[in-house]
């Protein structure tokens, strides 16, 4: 079973608190059913070659009887990956200097949750998730992204009284952060 830890029991999260456990598809070696195996790179985690495996779109459970156990000793092995917020961060280094974008490393830094992360067509973004009417520090930054992008990415992070909307180009173009109060319900 997958498992993530968002925080430790003293409440002091953080990104090493944070990781997430390493993720592997499914994979059978083919005519012979009923054994799952974890897949790597270039075949499973247990050594079967890619070429003699028949994949399934799931994840591999250690934890399901079907479970090859050299795949599931390996697969619990692994190592951990960063959480969203992590990866969040590192995008983020090279953004635009600013306030906006100083306080949502912080946030990070702290756990705020992730609440979004696409790529897409960007006029599709600006219009169903951008928020662009709501931003009050960054929107024309993010609006002429979003209009002169085809596809673009984007984030949407949530801190207190504060949405954070992460612009990610797809070009060489730095990534911006623009913000606006949070509708808190």
């Amino acid at each position: 079973m997958l498992t993530r830890v968002t925080h430790d029991p003293d409440g002091g999260w953080s990104f090493a608190t944070a990781r997430e456990a390493a993720s592997f598809g499914v994979g059978q070696l083919t005519g012979e059913p009923g054994v799952e195996h974890a897949m790597g790179e270039s075949g499973t985690l247990c050594g079967i070659p890619e070429n003699h495996i028949t994949r399934y779109l799931h994840l591999f459970e250690s934890a399901e009887p079907e479970a090859c156990p050299d795949c599931r000793h390996r697969a619990e092995a692994a190592p951990t990956k960063p959480c969203a917020q992590e990866r969040l961060h590192d995008t983020l280094q090279g953004a635009d200097p600013g306030q906006a974008r100083d306080d949502l490393l912080a946030a990070l830094r702290k756990g705020a949750k992730v609440r979004l992360w696409i790529h897409g067509p960007a006029a599709d973004l600006a219009r169903h998730y951008a928020r662009l009417d709501s931003l009050t520090e960054g929107a024309e930054h993010a609006f002429e992204a979003f209009n002169t992008a085809r596809t673009i990415g984007l984030a949407r992070v949530e801190d207190g009284h504060w949405l954070f909307i992460a612009v990610l180009p797809e070009d060489d173009s730095r990534p911006l952060v623009a913000r606006g109060p949070r509708m808190l319900s």
